[in-house]
């Protein structure tokens, strides 16, 4: 096979047919009836059957696959030398009204840069790699990104095993339950640098018509689950000074939550995501809410304002209406900064293909943030169309999934030959 460093490989491209065919296929995995989404909340019997078919896939190539105590899943393609990887990756488990792209492109890109690589005949010096992490939407088990910051050391794999889900159940039982709980050391090894494609989830590439996001950070994450608690009663007897009603300071927190937003300005976003009501009755005033608020910036101190803000205001609320409150932390995570050499590869590779690209922030999570604490890392973003995701209605056409995985190639060729 032929080194890396001795041939130019400008005109090597992926095989958009066969990604967009392990696309299709992995989301007929939980496929979410008369859509294009799919349903496969981490660790569940449709993650697992997701995992198996991905893992075969990885088998296919030839890759060496390993499993660690948290399920996060490696695929490893040797390189002319030994050494730590080139890797990329994302994650396979979506939320329960997921999209067929969000995660899964950022794996499958993976395979087909290595099955584009071993078409070719090609060896790159470095070795690449594959992974896929658990639960990184934290839909069934906060937080995000769970399986990488357990591989980067983040938190210790007893800590996480005893997570339990929304559901009630455990990350540990199921793990084993699904068959996925691996031997492989955490923390994991650091790779020699981390990239990850993926697709924006938000509407600036397609709104300034641009194919490719080097994106140069991610937004800070502040997740708490709030429970208000007050005094049930009759909502017709009940004069309204005289009540306590948590239904009343959970709503009035996601306005406020809204206008904070607002006045703080772009990037600051805040979303109230599920409000439950107890006992959820239409002539009842609620004896509790519990509500999720979800608070992100990518200025550190500007979050730590609206966390302040947002508890100052909920505080004063339930004091005034009579009620308790309880808060729960889900997930904090600091803004991150991307590795800038890394981000130039990105872009200068993108412009090198044709595309036009543009440096830019996530807005979302992803699990290149937690890889960033280990090795050098940086992420490829690709248009949604409409900004649309975590809908199955998510779509990225053919052509930009095509750009996208072409620039994560070269990239990832570049970063091998160094």
């Amino acid at each position: 096979m032929t080194s890396v460093s001795e041939l130019s490989y400008s005109e090597l491209r992926i095989d958009i047919d066969r990604l967009s065919r392990r696309l299709a296929e992995l989301a007929a995995i939980g496929a979410i009836e008369g859509t294009e989404g799919c349903a496969r909340l981490a660790l569940t019997d449709e993650d697992k059957a997701g995992r198996d078919l991905v893992v075969n896939w990885m088998h296919d190539l030839g890759l060496e696959v390993t499993i660690d105590g948290i399920g996060n899943v490696v695929g490893t393609m040797a390189g002319q030398n030994a050494g730590p990887p080139v890797m990329c990756g994302s994650h396979i488990d979506t939320v329960r009204t997921g999209g067929r792209y969000d995660g899964n492109l950022g794996v499958l890109a993976g395979l087909e840069v290595v099955e584009t690589l071993l078409t070719a005949g090609v060896t790159p010096a470095r070795p690449l790699a594959v992974a896929f992490f658990t639960d990184e939407e934290g839909a069934r088990f906060p937080p995000d990104m769970l399986g990488s910051l357990v591989y980067v050391g983040g938190m210790a794999l007893e800590e996480a095993l005893d997570i339990t889900g929304i559901d009630g159940a455990r990350v540990g039982a199921e793990l084993q339950r699904i068959g996925y709980d691996g031997s492989a050391p955490l923390p994991g090894a650091a790779p020699y640098a981390f990239v990850e494609v993926h697709v924006e989830q938000g509407p600036v590439l397609e709104v300034e018509n641009i194919t490719i996001g080097a994106v140069e950070s991610v937004q800070g994450i502040s997740w708490t689950e709030v429970t208000v608690t007050g005094q049930s009663n009759h909502a017709g007897t009940t004069p309204m000074s005289l009540r306590k009603d948590p239904g009343f300071v959970a709503t009035a927190a996601a306005t406020f939550a809204r206008e904070l937003a607002m006045e703080l300005g772009h990037p600051q976003v805040a979303t109230v995501g599920r409000i439950e009501f107890f006992p959820n009755l239409v002539n009842v005033v609620p004896a509790r809410a519990t509500f999720t608020i979800d608070l992100r910036n990518t200025d550190e101190e500007v979050l730590q304002e609206a966390e302040r803000r947002f508890a100052t205001f909920l505080a004063a609320t339930a004091q005034s209406e009579g009620c308790t409150i309880e808060t729960t932390i889900l997930a904090r995570f600091e803004p991150v900064l991307f590795d800038p050499r890394i981000v130039d590869i990105v872009h200068g590779t993108a412009q090198s293909l044709g595309h036009s690209v543009q440096r830019m922030p996530s807005g979302a999570g992803h699990d290149a943030q937690m890889m960033a604490r280990v090795c050098p890392t940086a992420m490829v973003f690709t248009p949604s169309v409409n900004g649309i995701s975590h809908n199955p209605a998510e779509y990225t056409s053919p052509e930009d999934l095509e750009a996208g995985t072409n620039v994560l190639l070269h990239t990832m060729l570049t970063l091998a030959a160094e």
